[in-house]
């Protein structure tokens, strides 16, 4: 009886290629499903946001059904600097190459990894070009 339980078996799982038992197609059919109750599931949320048991219960219902209808709202954010102020913004384009490196030495250490390649991808050409 030893070795004969667990560990892996010739023959045994799936071969290679071969799909998994929820194909594609199952899933749509189970999406296809899913919408074929949309009514009755749109109006049971209706229903509990009239007359739910609990005022939670009606807050939910609504929130789904508004989800459903128009999305979820986006999540607005706001960015500003100290007191409301805007962000304040440095232009480094007519900056000397000096003043350039004073200020590598200064937040260059702030990068992180120090492995700075001396390049900007989205900015201008090192060569000029």
């Amino acid at each position: 009886m030893a070795g004969s339980r667990g560990g892996k078996r010739l023959g045994a799982g799936r071969k290679p290629g071969s799909q998994s038992r929820a194909t594609r197609e199952q899933k749509a059919t189970l999406s296809e499903l899913a919408r074929a109750h949309t009514k009755t599931a749109l109006a049971t949320l209706a229903r509990v946001a009239a007359k739910g048991v609990s005022e939670s219960a009606q807050v939910a219902a609504a929130i789904a059904i508004l989800d459903r209808g128009y999305g979820k709202p986006m999540q607005g954010h706001e960015h500003s600097g100290p007191h409301g102020a805007p962000i304040p913004v440095a232009d480094l384009s007519r900056v000397s190459d000096e003043q350039l490196a004073a200020l590598e030495s200064v937040f260059g250490p702030l990068a992180g990894s120090g492995r700075d390649d001396g390049g900007d991808p989205h900015g201008a050409s090192p060569t000029g070009g």
